[in-house]
């Protein structure tokens, strides 16, 4: 029934596209919230290593604005240590149930130390422990020696509040390129691209 509903659907825009491509992106995540199943806010993140291969995984972007895109990580994990030497990333997030996909790209900062901060004392108790439990990305002898490392640090911080770990922070992706892509009958979709000039945006139609 949805995809009926989205092969049928009209142009992405009767008429001119919002100026700004953050105050459209807000409309489609609220619709993606109510429709998908799990996770709206999952994206397949890029970064490139040393050699120039990219590498791309899942992960949650936590926070958006007309700054950019925030997720967060180990930072010593394989995608912290190349976004330090290679501030660069691209995303994309696609909605099944609406038959619709944002791709973005861009240059990646750290957070502030208090956003930082802030997340992780959002988290829940157990993935705050889990976050000094894990060394992401790195060789596991067996899952007996993470749920070793789980223990250790959950007697460790086993009253009071648990402080976030120097080697675990955040990222936002300032971006200089958004792309909105909606299905369309016979494979004639829609794309929208916002390109960064300057402080603004100039917007083009691609081809599908």
């Amino acid at each position: 029934m949805q995809r009926t509903q989205a092969a049928t659907r009209g142009p992405m825009f009767a008429d001119k596209p919002p100026e700004n491509p953050v105050d459209l992106l807000r409309e489609w995540y609220k619709e993606a919230e109510a429709s998908e199943p799990n996770d709206p806010n999952a994206i397949a993140l890029a970064t490139v290593g040393e050699d120039g291969m990219p590498s791309v995984r899942m992960v949650l972007l936590k926070d958006f604005d007309e700054k950019g895109f925030v997720f967060y990580t180990n930072l010593e994990s394989r995608k912290g240590t190349q976004l330090t030497n290679h501030p660069k990333a691209a995303f994309v997030m696609h909605w099944k149930s609406l038959e619709r996909q944002v791709r973005v790209e861009g240059h990646t900062q750290p957070v502030t130390t208090e956003e930082a901060d802030t997340y992780f004392h959002s988290r829940a108790r157990g993935s705050q422990i889990g976050a000094w439990a894990s060394k992401q990305s790195r060789p596991l002898e067996s899952r007996y020696e993470l749920e070793k490392r789980v223990a250790r640090y959950g007697a460790k911080f086993h009253v009071g509040r648990v402080p976030r770990p120097e080697h675990w922070s955040g990222f936002r992706i300032a971006p200089t390129r958004i792309e909105f892509w909606q299905s369309g009958r016979f494979r004639l979709h829609d794309r929208l691209l916002y390109l960064r000039q300057g402080d603004g945006w100039v917007t083009q139609w691609l081809y599908p």
